[in-house]
């Protein structure tokens, strides 16, 4: 498994793009057609496909971390909120893991329009 990360300057306060990567409402507007949480397991819907995720940890307005259910235990993906100190200036970290560099350059292309949907919805 390679682990990578991407990184995003976000234009919004902390907590309402925290509310965006952690709640279903939040990430139904930007991650997934829908999303539904039942505890600690998230289904995200993409048309006619489903995915669950179980949340594995969160810190508020900090980070959330979730793992695919059908991938292995030591994988995840992440959201982590960046402030800079001097500038205030906001950055979305994304972590996520795939099977190989192909893999890795669709991951990274499928999370950079994602989040330009979220910018996008956000008004960054």
């Amino acid at each position: 498994m390679i682990k990578y990360e991407l990184e995003f300057p976000i234009r919004s306060s902390v907590k309402i793009l925290f509310n965006c990567l952690s709640t279903p409402s939040g990430l139904s507007e930007w991650f997934a057609d829908d999303v539904n949480c039942n505890r600690d397991i998230y289904t995200f819907i993409w048309g006619e496909s489903e995915q669950e995720a179980k949340l594995i940890t969160l810190s508020s307005n900090y980070f959330v971390k979730f793992r695919w259910t059908d991938f292995p235990e030591n994988t995840f993906f992440e959201f982590r909120i960046d402030v800079d100190e001097i500038t205030n200036s906001v950055t979305l970290k994304i972590i996520d893991f795939a099977d190989d560099d192909e893999e890795m350059e669709e991951g990274k292309a499928l999370w950079t329009s994602q989040v330009n949907t979220l910018m996008k919805n956000l008004g960054s």
